[in-house]
């Protein structure tokens, strides 16, 4: 069972770290992924081995909180999937959550200015000091509460996290202010001149919640491509009663077979089949195509496709989680929360960088207060202390990865392009091979009838042979010559058997035909004449698909010549991938002749055109260049396709293809437009660049400020850094890499 819990009280790289830990650790948990950035868990595991209860217990241990009543994601559950969808339909938790933090943050400016002033401006008035340690007692008491806690409880259970740096940077200077205030002899009479700290408790506290306040709004915004997806269901439709009467139903509510009411402007509910009226619908949300689609009486719809000008009644089939909207939401809240390689050696780091840390603090006060010099060595102790503490963050480390995997699959979203998993965008940016199989990818995969030739003088009944045998397949040549013999009238076949990639068998009235490829049709012993051969190879060379009907006795009753026109941006599409230092071939199980027509006019040379090819043809050229040393892509959208996209480094299906070529696959194109493919690959390239830049800024950044903040730079210019400075670049750092996810970027 497979379900995604929310997760109190992280902060950091190593709190997540401790919270999978404390999962993996369960009998029965297979699998975890904890997503700082989402604040979220991800548990596979045995019902019957583990409960939520364990899980929420084990968490807890760990001093964070598991929402085990609140699952965002439950596999195979409706109930789940609904409650998800309204939680993110109403951002009013978000909104009060961030009002409560802002607040928070305004209340702890309004003590730590008027602590850094007069910590400045001293010997104002009598009494100074005294209100400096007022202040800073409440500021400790009030909002240091936001680090005394989790940091208390980690501490309970010998863990750490950056809350517990901070907690102990502001207890320190907290500490040694208080005696420094109260107790100035002490330090006299060992040759020490007494300093005050009050201002860094008050400081390092802003800084720190102003820096987690700016990064929770940017996290907020990684996750809008979910809440927009969501958002694109209705929560109320109109029913349709069997009585002609309408009345109103949740959409949780809605059952199969429900009759939905649309009215121009309306969102498409759920998905089912048009059962009357006619109406213009806009589907760019899956296709990404401008251009409204029409429908009528037996024509699909989708759920959050909107109704435009027409009113239509659609009857439900797909509802809940099996609805493709939701699918997709799905889709990308699972590739959200998943993880690429790189991310391993970061949790491995930051599980130990807090340890780390909180030793190199204590090294660099100790050193200080031996070996320094002067009556200053102490303070300088302190203020290396404080600092080596407060700035070595290691948030940045953790936002790192998730932040840009969360961006970068939400904007793929938003252009049509989802991703199943994280992995994939590793996988894809070192892709230098694809193979784009010809109908549905390259053309428009809706091919109509050209020329029809019939070698028999019973035509009629061979087109009604055809046409009810045809009718049995969902392959887009089939749907064409049934379309094409719509007139014909139709005949219940005994036997029926496909074959994917080659064509079909059937018995009527006790006889048997074949239908498919020619080349397939002559393996199986059709005779053609020489006029016949003549006749195909013409057809052939005009880029004609060419589909036979023949006896089982071997006598070829028939031959189809079928177009399929290009898509327009197939040839913009093959340009650009070739501008990505990506290799294009062309797989087709069609003619030579028509394969090399179609590939000269996309730009792709006729050394890379494979035709004929069957389905294990496909798979075994994918291979084949596999052990060549290339990273092969694999672009489909048929069953036929299925076995080359489970074999290939990356699979990609096209967003109109059959279920089996979309489940096999680790990407999806939603548009039937092939401009999508050089994106996703763009796209996947900018994301890792992100990830890269985000982890060497965030190791640059604690390699250079550690030392820094221990004193480093003191025989140079006689200054420590000030704690205040070391808060504030703490904050910024985690912001920053947050805002770098965020920043827009050309992926062409």
């Amino acid at each position: 069972m497979l379900q995604v819990f929310p997760v109190k009280g992280m902060s950091c790289a190593s709190c997540s770290a401790h919270v999978t830990k404390a999962l993996q650790r369960l009998e029965g948990v297979s699998e975890v992924n904890v997503n700082l950035a989402t604040n979220t868990a991800r548990v596979s595991y045995d019902p019957q081995l583990c409960t939520p209860e364990q899980m929420q217990q084990a968490v807890a241990q760990m001093g964070f909180e598991l929402l085990i009543d609140q699952p965002l994601e439950a596999e195979g559950t409706e109930a789940a999937t609904t409650s998800a969808t309204t939680t993110a339909q109403s951002p009013t938790t978000d909104a009060q959550a961030y009002a409560r933090q802002r607040r928070t943050l305004i209340g702890a400016w309004a003590v730590a200015l008027p602590l850094l002033l007069l910590s400045i401006f001293q010997g104002l008035f009598s009494g100074q000091e005294v209100l400096l340690f007022f202040l800073a007692t409440y500021s400790l008491y009030r909002y240091g509460r936001a680090f005394y806690a989790p940091a208390w409880r980690l501490l309970r259970h010998g863990s750490s996290s950056m809350d517990t740096l901070v907690a102990l940077s502001i207890t320190v200077s907290y500490a040694y202010s208080f005696f420094a205030l109260f107790f100035p002899q002490w330090f006299r009479a060992h040759g020490m001149e007494p300093h005050l700290y009050f201002d860094s408790v008050g400081m390092i506290t802003a800084f720190i919640l102003t820096g987690r306040t700016l990064e929770a709004r940017a996290k907020h915004r990684t996750t809008s491509a979910v809440r927009g997806l969501m958002s694109l269901q209705p929560s109320e439709v109109t029913i349709v009663f069997p009585n002609g009467s309408q009345g109103t139903k949740q959409i949780a509510e809605v059952r199969q077979g429900d009759v939905v009411l649309a009215r121009p402007g309306d969102r498409i509910a759920v998905d089912g089949e048009v059962v009357s009226g006619e109406s213009a619908v806009d589907e760019s949300m899956l296709s990404g195509e401008p251009i409204p689609v029409m429908k009528t009486t037996g024509a699909a719809v989708k759920a959050g496709t909107v109704c435009l000008d027409g009113t239509l009644r659609y009857r439900a089939h797909h509802v809940g989680q099996d609805t493709l909207l939701s699918q997709i939401v799905r889709m990308v809240q699972e590739a959200q929360g998943s993880r690429v390689k790189v991310q391993a050696l970061v949790d491995r780091i930051a599980a130990i960088f807090v340890p780390t840390i909180v030793v190199l603090a204590i090294l660099s006060f100790v050193l200080w207060a031996v070996l320094g010099h002067g009556a200053d060595s102490l303070s300088h102790g302190l203020v290396a202390l404080v600092s080596v503490l407060v700035i070595a963050c290691p948030c940045s480390l953790g936002l790192a990865t998730p932040t840009a995997i969360i961006v970068g699959i939400g904007r793929g979203a938003r252009r049509g392009i989802l991703v199943r998993d994280a992995s994939c965008l590793e996988t894809a940016q070192g892709i230098d091979t694809i193979l784009l199989d010809k109908t549905g990818t390259l053309t428009e995969g809706s091919p109509t009838v050209a020329q029809a030739v019939y070698f028999t003088a019973d035509e009629p009944r061979v087109r009604s042979i055809i046409r009810s045998l045809e009718e049995l397949s969902t392959h887009p040549l089939a749907r064409a010559i049934s379309h094409h013999l719509a007139d014909a009238p139709t005949l219940k076949p005994d036997h029926y058997e496909a074959l994917a990639g080659n064509g079909l068998k059937g018995t009527i009235e006790d006889k048997a035909y074949l239908l498919g490829s020619l080349p397939w049709l002559i393996e199986q012993g059709t005779q053609l004449t020489s006029e016949q051969t003549e006749l195909a190879r013409q057809w052939e060379g005009e880029a004609l698909t060419l589909v036979g009907a023949a006896s089982a006795s071997g006598k070829l009753l028939a031959l189809l010549a079928l177009t399929d026109p290009l898509k327009p941006t197939s040839a913009a599409a093959i340009e650009r991938l070739q501008r990505l230092g990506v290799t294009p071939f062309v797989l087709t199980g069609d003619s030579q002749q028509t394969a090399h027509e179609v590939a000269r006019r996309v730009g792709i040379p006729a050394e890379r055109v494979m035709a004929r090819q069957s389905p294990t043809d496909k798979a075994q050229l994918v291979a084949r260049l596999q052990q060549e040393g290339h990273r092969v892509a694999m672009v489909g959208d048929g069953i036929n396709d299925s076995a080359a996209l489970a074999r290939a480094d990356l699979s990609i299906a096209m967003g109109r293809g059959s279920d089996i070529a979309m489940e096999a696959s680790q990407m999806v194109l939603l548009s039937a437009s092939l401009e999508r493919l050089p994106e996703a690959l763009a796209l996947s390239r900018a994301t890792m660049r992100t990830i890269r830049e985000n982890l060497f800024w965030a190791f640059c950044y604690n390699v250079v400020a550690v030392p820094i903040a221990a004193g480093a730079l003191y025989p140079l210019c006689g200054q420590m850094l000030s704690p205040m400075i070391a808060s504030a670049a703490m904050a910024m750092s985690s912001v920053s890499v947050v805002l770098n996810s965020l920043r827009p970027r050309k992926l062409f």
